[in-house]
């Protein structure tokens, strides 16, 4: 029987102006939508996961629009509550070489962050949910969703439900006080955290010694003390950490690390030419979703994870359009990108 995956936030109109032309250049901008936990949910159902988005849209094109691009991944839209007045819209800049991407927000006012708990009935949306999944954006958006995720989270625990959270610090969006302390609390109804080389230092002040982002240096051994110290604080059953090397906006290597029961264990490293990294976390932790649920042992499920991100950073947009197949075959060695035929 397939397992359920319930996730919860926000999604958003993304508008990019075409190819890597800049902000100030663009006379003209693509319209496509993402967001965190609605990019897991696509990456699922792709997989042919049974999975459920939840959010809060307006009832209007615009709102049904979002609802459009789910459900035509097969995405479980019926627990969407309509009401509010606006959609959230990101505009995204691509960067090239040495100049970085660069996103702005437009999102003040939208309909979930003005949702309240009344909003949402969590005991009819967990009904037969095997996982719940939210990141560290969501409660960012206000007191008022925080305390949404956090009545979820008790939700699900109650129910004997799996919690996934991606911490996902944004600067743009809360402080790192903060979020220390929201997170915090949430974090004590999770199983598995996701994080990457800066948000557990930023949100926990937990770092990897030796490592410096900006310089393109990671101590990958460092990572395990953060897993550790993770578990420790929180008692989480598994901590999932990628590890970004950024050589310029086009070239990154890509792996990352999982920490189970004291162990930890490293993918292989991906040299990767970006088309698209927005999304590139989101198809980490659909990846393992996905292989957890279907009982990867740890190391297959690291290998499984990294490799669906790193063919999420080949495609344009937000969602991860691939399948276990091609996912597989990557995380099997075959990185060669040679013509199928």
């Amino acid at each position: 029987m397939t397992k359920k995956v319930v996730t919860f936030g926000e999604i958003m109109l993304r508008l990019a102006p075409e190819g890597y032309y800049r902000f100030v250049q663009a006379a003209s901008y693509g319209a496509t939508y993402g967001g965190g936990e609605a990019n897991v949910a696509i990456s699922l159902a792709n997989y042919g996961m049974d999975a459920s988005f939840v959010t809060k849209l307006p009832a209007h094109e615009i709102g049904q629009a979002g609802v459009n691009s789910l459900r035509q991944f097969g995405v479980d839209t019926s627990k969407i509550v309509r009401g509010g007045d606006r959609v959230g819209i990101y505009f995204l800049e691509k960067g090239a070489s040495q100049r970085p991407s660069k996103v702005i927000y437009d999102r003040a006012g939208s309909a979930i962050a003005t949702a309240t708990t009344a909003d949402f009935n969590w005991d009819e949306i967990f009904e037969g949910a095997d996982w719940f999944h939210f990141t560290g954006i969501t409660p960012a958006l206000g007191d008022n969703v925080a305390e949404i995720c956090l009545e979820a989270c008790k939700a699900a625990k109650a129910k004997g439900i799996t919690v996934s959270c991606d911490l996902n610090y944004r600067n743009k969006l809360w402080s790192k006080e903060k979020a220390g302390q929201v997170m915090g609390e949430l974090c004590k109804y999770v199983d598995v955290c996701i994080s990457n080389e800066e948000d557990a230092n930023d949100v926990f002040g937990i770092k990897s010694e030796g490592t410096e982002v900006t310089a393109g240096e990671l101590n990958k051994a460092g990572y395990k003390e953060v897993a550790q110290k993770l578990t420790d604080r929180f008692g989480f059953k598994k901590v999932a950490i990628t590890l970004r090397t950024s050589i310029s906006a086009n070239d990154n290597k890509w792996a990352a690390m999982l920490y189970e029961n004291g162990e930890s264990y490293f993918s292989k490293e991906y040299l990767m030419h970006i088309v698209d990294r927005v999304g590139g976390g989101d198809s980490f932790g659909g990846g393992l979703i996905y292989a957890c649920l279907n009982d990867y042992a740890p190391q297959d499920t690291i290998e499984f994870a990294v490799a669906a991100s790193c063919l999420k950073h080949s495609i344009e947009g937000d969602f991860n359009q691939v399948s276990v197949s091609e996912v597989q075959k990557l995380a099997g060695g075959d990185a060669s990108g040679r013509v199928q035929r």
